[in-house]
């Protein structure tokens, strides 16, 4: 395949911000660990919201680059739905899931590349406003 992991990744974000997510973050770990070059981070309103983000993005990566997640954990109840797709993970949780877990704060040494991967305009943009 020679579709980048960087196009996976941008299709991966645009995905999710079409049915609505919010406060997405790429975040690349793969200078600190092993299981993925890079996090994508999301947060829906609700656990239907969450779960439709997930299968949003599996269709559009299944449709457009012929890739499969290797790994779908989470998606009952929905809180927190993970898809491994291998070189890259998609967190997609409820705002309050996304409080508690505190992935960001975990993997806190970890450039956020969100605008690099997204254009700076787009990064902003869907930022939520507090």
């Amino acid at each position: 395949m020679n579709d980048s992991i960087e196009q996976r990744v941008r299709l991966a974000a645009a995905s999710a911000l079409d049915k609505k997510a919010t406060d997405l973050d790429i975040l690349a770990v793969g200078a600190l660990t092993s299981i993925a070059d890079y996090f994508v981070l999301c947060s829906a309103g609700n656990e239907r919201q969450a779960q439709a983000i997930a299968d949003n993005i599996v269709e559009l990566l299944k449709k457009e680059m012929g890739v499969r997640p290797l790994l779908v954990e989470g998606a009952t109840p929905g809180r927190w739905v993970l898809l491994d797709f291998g070189d890259f993970i998609v967190h997609v949780f409820t705002e309050d899931a996304r409080r508690f877990y505190g992935l960001e704060r975990l993997w806190g040494d970890a450039p956020n590349v969100t605008a690099e991967l997204t254009g700076a305009a787009d990064a902003r943009a869907f930022k939520k406003t507090s």
